[in-house]
């Protein structure tokens, strides 16, 4: 072997080495993003894995209600922070899910197909929230299938009162997509809905 394919063979290698070098600092960068653009408070399960959406007013003033919709289609449904219940001294006292012609905490959907879902329009009431003062009616905001209700809170109403976004939701709801679509027409953002309330 002569010097200079001795010499070529080590150039090969050493530039096989620098891009190996170069595609590795690409991947680091595409994994690890540098530490200033990183949020100071990282995105809860919700931010991640939900798009928030709000039902202003639904059917009476300061009756809002937010819709947190899933990538599989899935809507969770519960009490926005500027619900007037939350205004009400001594906050969310009780709540009940009979009513209507049933009590929604009885009936349980079974298997792939969520056989026995009652399927409810946008306006079907799902509960009544009590407070010391007075009771407000939650409706469902979304027309579909009612595929489980949050029956913790009949037992723990304080729930709606520290965590409503999350452990306090109040129920989930399966939207067909051609009723999703119509509906979603009708429902605020969640930068939509700052707005609207820092305003009023």
């Amino acid at each position: 072997m002569t010097n200079d394919s001795i010499n070529q063979a080590d150039n090969l290698e050493t530039k096989k080495q620098v891009r190996e070098k170069e595609e590795e600092e690409e991947l680091r960068k595409l994994l690890v993003p540098p530490i200033e653009d990183l949020p100071l408070i990282p995105p809860t399960a919700v931010d991640s894995n939900f798009v928030a959406y709000f039902a202003t007013d639904c059917t009476k003033a300061g009756h809002d209600q937010y819709v947190y919709r899933h990538a599989n289609g899935l809507c969770v449904i519960g009490l926005a922070p500027t619900h007037v219940a939350f205004k009400d001294e001594g906050r969310i006292t009780a709540v009940d899910f009979n009513v209507g012609k049933s009590d929604r905490s009885g009936f349980k959907v079974t298997g792939k197909r969520k056989r026995n879902a009652q399927h409810f329009e946008s306006n079907t009431a799902l509960c009544k929230v009590c407070t010391n003062s007075d009771s407000y009616i939650v409706r469902c905001c979304v027309k579909g299938s009612l595929l489980e209700v949050n029956d913790r809170l009949i037992k723990l109403p304080g729930l709606l009162n520290s965590s409503a976004d999350r452990e306090g939701y109040i129920a989930i709801i399966m939207p067909k997509p051609a009723d999703w679509v119509k509906i979603k027409s009708s429902l605020l953002s969640l930068e939509e809905y700052k707005k609207l309330r820092e305003a009023s």
